[in-house]
Formats: structure tokens, C-alpha cells, sequence
């Protein structure tokens, strides 16, 4: 009929990314099931029954505080699989959650057959066979073909829908998707529980779980009538699974295409451009003329024969949205072999041949037990070749990360030469080593100011990893600290500050003494005590968020420099040229006077800088005032 017509009305959903929303028609076509945030419910998605006819009527079925969604009609649209997260192990730190397979009946009877056991179900189903046998027609060499019924329309008892969910996985996991099949009696699903996504078969009632596959891969499955063959979309490749003998078989196809590159950076111009004009967190683009923009720099196009230009270009026209989170990048791939390092500071003002060792980066390759090699020692080759003074000496570490070098090292203190083997490390191991070495000397340093009464704890990123490490260091080696420091500076961000937040704003309430012995108080599990907030120039994204959000508390003061207002949400769109990504800042995040925090300068209490002087002297002034502001605290 050529008619458009709206089923769910868009308040209800929202798409962070291309293809994050699902749905699935009923077998009858006349309901959908569908991913559903309600009002505000963004962040806990429930799965909704709606109305094909447009009339608007919506049953949330789920009404869960957990994460739901991937529903699928089964048992004849009688039933629901979906998967949620409400008995899965939970990060620590607001980062995901392990999921499981449930099934919600829509039907009474097709709920107790469910629940029949193995010899009860053959009970029933010999019945129902004998029956279909006395209803065939007698007229067997009729050879006119017998018309498809039509499928009977639904009919839903939604009002003990809560009282018909069954968990239909054994074990909690990193989930991928799943299909039940037509009898009920088997689930098959995508989980990884090592390395990668496996297939496993759950016999619903044999009780009995076994895997079919290993390493098939995350991606959506489907099966065909009879269930006898899965098929898996994964990784950019399609496979078919036999269940029989539990194979998997690629399934090829070919997808050529004219590669037209300069229409391909005009497309993904102007697409990027409409991408801002529908998803950027303001609406009204501040007011500024985008259509204007998009003129003035589509001009460029016909001049722009590579992506390092294009990139370059793309991301001045993102630039005019004063905007964070936003540009494009260039990711060519690595093109030579990484140079490896060896986890040292050499002394730049040795003149001779050979590196001379300033200092040994501990935990780094020149730390193993029982070496010789110590500060002072000279490193006079790599590998047999002679490192001459003034010469370049990286390319003898080239391709070499992860590998054993030999070197040749001359003590001057006891004027020995002696060989050593070590293995190579690349520059990130290297900067995690770097990062640690921080870490240790401002723990050193607080605790040598403050006499032992401060804490110190650095939130490296807002993940989950650093808020097990944070926790760890609040509530054990700081346990008895009278107050803390919480070093945010050079985080780049994540999603952490709420929980960050809820950890530092502990009100004790009652004290555990048996027999006048303190053992313990609560909250155990939120820090109790005083804190302040250090933060700098480069904090950014929810590294301004959370210092926002933990002054707007009132939890306590802010030590640093000044942090620009750069909360938002991003997606980082990887485009049909994949070495090419731009990013759309499309959550904003706004006060409760309704200012979005985005180009709002959040100004510490104590306002502190770290001049390039004091820090080329080894000295952390911000890091200091934190210490004196602390103290007075704690008085």
C-alpha cells in the first residue's frame, strides 16, 4: 500500500550506534518485540511487546532494572527467549555484567509442557500423534495440493507472564546469541568462558551442557525449520553449522566492487556531515550554519587525492563545531617492524661510545635476578655490534620487541666486561613500567610530607580496571590513612564517575566490636573519611565528569589546574574505508539548571600549576599543595 506507518514512537529507544536497535516481527505479523528505554531508561533496556497496527499499545514485559534485550519469538510465538544480565557476575566499576538465556511464556498450557519432564513429554506427544493420525484424510491419491493455513493470531496471557520465566543457561557468561529449538528441548548458544566464543548445546532436559565448536566466533544466528543446521554471521564471514556431526563449513560469496576512492571521500564527507547534523548532542548546532560549512569545504574534494589530506580536512570542518570528542582519523597500519626497548634511562651527557645507564626502570629487563648490570654501567654493544658515539642506536633494536638481545656491557666501577641476554621490551610495556614509577615516587612523596597520615591512590583511566585498583588501595593499603588523595591528572577518560562518586562519599553509620575489639565499620565498602580531588590540564572527557560530579556532591575540594568541559559521550564511526574513523559527541550531559557541562570550565578550589621549570627538577607542586590542604583537614 506504499503506507508508512509508526509503531513505536522514538522517545522510547535511543541509537548510540548504526544497528544497535532490535526487533522481530510475531509469527502472525501482527506485534513486534522490541529493545525499550521507556522513559529514561537508557542504561537498564527492557524488552517491550508493541502493536504492529500503529495504534501505540505497548506492554513492557520485562519491567527490569537489569539489562535486557535480543528477544525472539519461539515455540510458535507462544514464548520469548531473550538474554539479560540479572544473575551474571557484575564488574566493579559500571562496566558490563555476564548475561544468560531466559524464556517468558505468553501461553498457560505451552508453559507446563515446557516444564514436563523427558518420559512425560513422550507420554504427550505419543497422544497427540495418535490423534493426528485418526484426523488425516482418507482420500490419499487426491494430488491436489493442500493450501498454507494461516497463521492463527496471538493470543497473550500477559498477566502471569511474571510468574513464567524460566534461566535457561547453567552458567552465566559473556553471551553471544542464541536459539531454542522447535520442541523446546534444546538451547543453543555463543559463549566465551576462555578465550573466544564457543557453541554449546544445553539440553533442557537432560539437564546436560557440552560444547560443539570451539572459537566460532560472536555474531548473530539463525537455524533453519527443522534445526538441524545453525547459521552464524561473525567476524565478516558467514558459516554453517551441522549439528549432526559438529561442523562448521565457510559459506563463500564474492562482493567486487569499482574502487572509486575520490567518490568514496566525498561520500564519507557528506556523510559525516549529515551524521553531525542528526546526531551531534545539541540539536541546534549552537546556532552556527553547517549547511554554510558543508559549501565551504566540499570545495577542497576535487583537490584531495589521499586519506592523510582528507583526514586533515574532515576533521578542520569538525573542528568548527567547538566540540569535544570529535575529528577524524588515519590509521594506515603498521608498515615496519616496532622498535624494541630495553627499560632504561640513559645519561645524556656521557660523551663516549656506548649508553651509559642513568637508571634501571624497575620491573624492566635489566632486573633479573642475579644481573650484573647496574647504574653507571656501560652498554658497549647490541647484538655484536659496537654502538658508536653520537650514533643513532635504535635500528639495532628494530623488530626485536619480545625477543632475547645479547649485550655486551662494561662495568667501570670494577672494570670488568661481561655479556647478558635480556628480553626486549616494546614502548607500550615500556610506559606501563614508566606509569608505575610515577605512581611509586607520589605515593612516596605524600607519605614523606604527610608523615603517614595521607593516603594517595591515582585513577589511571575511568574503567573498570583502575576502579578495582582504586577500591584496593582506598579500603587496604589506605585503610588507616587519616585522609586521601585521589589523583585524577592525564586521565583520558571513560565511564566511572558515578561510581567513583558513590566510593569516596561513605558516611559511617555503626562500628563492628566484639568483646571491645574494632574490627571493622559500616560502609565497608565506600571510603569513610576526608579527600580531595587532584586534577590538571589534561584531564578530559569523564575526567572532567567525575571532578564535576564530585564537587557538585560537595564530597570535597578540587587541587590542580583548571579542566576544560569535555563530558560527552562519543561514538568513533569507522567508515567504508576502514582506516578512517570520525567521532560524533552525541550525548550530552547537562546540569540540573540545564547547562550542558560541554565548553563549561570546571575551576578547582585550590587553584595550583606544575611549571615546566619545577617539573624538569623532579617536583609535583600540585601534588605538594594537595598534601598541606589535606593536612589541615585532618587536624
Amino acid at each position: 500500500t506504499k503506507q508508512v506507518r509508526t509503531v513505536l514512537d522514538g522517545k522510547y529507544l535511543y541509537s548510540y550506534s548504526d544497528g544497535d536497535q532490535h526487533f522481530q516481527w510475531s509469527p502472525d505479523s501482527k506485534w513486534f518485540l522490541v529493545d525499550y528505554i521507556s522513559i529514561g531508561g537508557w542504561n537498564n533496556t527492557d524488552i517491550a511487546l508493541v502493536k504492529a497496527d500503529g495504534s501505540g499499545e505497548v506492554t513492557n514485559l520485562t519491567e527490569s532494572g537489569y539489562s535486557d534485550g535480543d528477544a525472539k519469538w519461539v515455540l510458535d510465538g507462544k514464548a520469548m527467549i531473550w538474554s539479560s544480565d540479572r544473575a551474571g557476575f557484575r564488574s566493579h566499576g559500571s562496566w558490563g555484567a555476564e548475561r544468560d538465556v531466559y524464556i517468558m511464556f505468553f501461553d498457560g498450557e505451552a508453559y507446563d509442557k515446557f516444564r514436563l519432564s523427558k518420559e512425560e513429554l513422550a507420554l504427550v506427544e505419543a497422544d497427540e500423534n495418535k490423534d493426528k493420525d485418526e484426523d488425516k484424510t482418507s482420500d490419499k491419491d487426491s494430488d491436489k495440493k493442500k493450501e498454507d493455513k494461516p497463521v492463527a493470531p496471538l493470543k497473550f496471557d500477559l498477566e502471569n507472564r511474571k510468574d513464567r520465566i524460566i534461566r535457561l543457561t547453567a552458567n552465566s557468561s559473556s553471551l553471544g546469541d542464541a536459539v531454542l529449538a522447535p520442541k523446546g528441548d534444546k538451547l543453543y548458544y555463543c559463549a566465551a568462558f576462555e578465550k573466544g566464543f564457543d557453541l554449546w548445546e544445553h539440553d533442557l532436559k537432560e539437564k546436560s551442557t557440552k560444547l560443539l565448536l570451539k572459537n566460532v566466533g560472536r555474531g548473530t544466528l539463525f537455524a533453519d525449520k527443522k534445526v538441524e543446521n545453525l547459521y552464524l554471521t561473525a567476524g565478516g564471514k558467514l558459516k554453517k553449522i551441522e549439528l549432526k556431526d559438529s561442523k562448521e563449513k565457510p559459506i563463500a560469496f564474492k562482493a567486487e566492487f569499482a574502487y572509486r576512492p575520490a567518490e568514496e571521500r566525498a561520500y564519507i564527507f557528506h556523510h559525516a556531515w549529515r551524521q553531525v547534523l542528526d546526531k551531534f548532542y545539541d540539536p541546534t548546532l549552537r546556532g552556527m550554519d553547517w549547511k554554510g560549512y558543508e559549501t565551504a569545504y566540499a570545495r577542497f574534494l576535487p583537490h584531495i587525492n589521499n586519506n592523510f589530506d582528507f583526514q586533515e580536512m574532515l576533521s578542520e570542518l569538525l573542528g568548527e563545531l567547538n566540540g569535544s570528542h570529535t575529528g577524524a582519523r588515519y590509521n594506515p597500519g603498521l608498515t615496519g617492524p616496532e622498535t624494541a626497548s630495553l627499560g632504561a634511562f640513559f645519561d645524556n651527557a656521557y660523551t663516549g661510545d656506548g649508553l651509559k645507564i642513568e637508571e634501571i626502570i624497575a620491573k624492566g629487563p635489566l632486573t633479573l635476578a642475579g644481573s650484573q648490570i647496574k647504574k653507571g654501567c656501560i652498554i658497549e654493544k647490541i647484538d655484536g655490534t659496537p654502538i658508536k658515539k653520537d650514533a643513532d642506536y635504535y635500528p639495532l633494536l628494530s623488530g626485536k620487541v619480545g625477543k632475547k638481545v645479547m649485550l655486551s656491557v662494561y662495568d667501570p666501577t670494577s672494570k670488568q666486561r661481561f655479556e647478558e641476554q635480556v628480553k626486549a621490551i616494546g614502548n607500550g610495556e615500556q610506559s606501563n613500567l614508566l606509569y608505575k614509577r610515577w605512581i611509586e615516587n607520589c605515593q612516596e612523596t605524600v607519605d614523606k610530607l604527610s608523615n603517614g597520615q595521607i593516603g594517595y591512590v591515582h585513577v589511571r583511566g575511568m574503567n573498570s580496571e583502575s576502579f578495582r585498583e582504586v577500591y584496593s588501595a582506598l579500603l587496604g593499603r589506605c585503610r588507616n590513612k587519616k585522609a586521601v588523595i585521589v589523583d585524577t591528572r592525564h586521565n583520558g577518560g571513560g565511564w566511572l564517575h558515578d561510581d567513583l562518586a558513590t566510593l569516596l562519599s561513605g558516611k559511617e553509620y555503626q562500628r563492628f566490636e566484639p568483646r571491645g575489639q574494632y574490627i571493622g565499620s559500616d560502609p565497608y565498602n565506600k571510603w569513610t573519611k576526608p579527600s580531595c580531588v587532584l586534577m590538571c590540564e589534561d584531564n578530559y572527557s569523564n575526567a572532567h565528569g567525575f571532578p564535576w560530579v564530585y564537587k557538585t556532591l560537595g564530597i570535597g575540594k578540587l587541587i590542580g589546574a583548571p579542566v576544560p568541559g569535555t563530558m560527552t559521550a562519543v561514538w568513533w564511526e569507522t567508515q567504508i574505508d576502514p582506516t578512517l574513523v570520525f567521532g560524533i559527541p552525541q550525548v550530552g550531559v547537562k546540569d540540573m539548571q540545564g547547562n550542558y557541562l560541554e565548553n563549561q570550565q570546571l575551576q578547582p578550589d585550590v587553584e595550583v600549576y606544575n611549571t615546566p621549570e619545577a617539573q624538569l627538577s623532579g617536583e609535583d607542586t600540585q601534588l605538594k599543595r594537595a598534601v598541606e590542604v589535606m593536612l589541615q583537614t585532618v587536624k
